[in-house]
């Protein structure tokens, strides 16, 4: 899910809403999105996502979301994590839970793992 750069915060609830609709409850997103990465609008669209759940029955919406691995093109993203260590992924999350307006997510995922 990459809204937040071409896509505004209605048009992510249009979008959001089709799906239920159509029995889709499942969503992807991460702390890094929307693409192409930018500080301006980094975790925008789990911003939406949480946004639009605030309206819905959490219970009924399965999240992922993922953490953003070493990267020094993302500086202003946990100061461009060096690494996936705990310190970090544990900010990650506090990070996606607050952009996300809940206190759980359903699979947690790696983006760009140590290599």
């Amino acid at each position: 899910m990459l809204f937040g750069e071409a896509q505004d915060y209605s048009t992510a609830c249009r979008l959001l809403g089709t799906c239920m609709e159509a029995g889709v409850n499942f969503f992807d997103s991460a702390e890094m999105y929307p693409v192409p990465q930018r500080a301006e609008t980094q975790g925008r669209s789990e911003d939406f996502l949480g946004r639009w759940m605030q309206q819905h029955r959490r219970d009924k919406v399965l999240i992922a979301t993922k953490a953003a691995g070493p990267s020094c093109q993302m500086t202003w993203l946990r100061g461009g994590p060096v690494a996936l260590d705990p310190a970090n992924i544990r900010q990650a999350i506090d990070g996606s839970l607050a952009r996300l307006r809940t206190d759980y997510i359903d699979l947690y995922q790696l983006h760009w793992p140590d290599r």
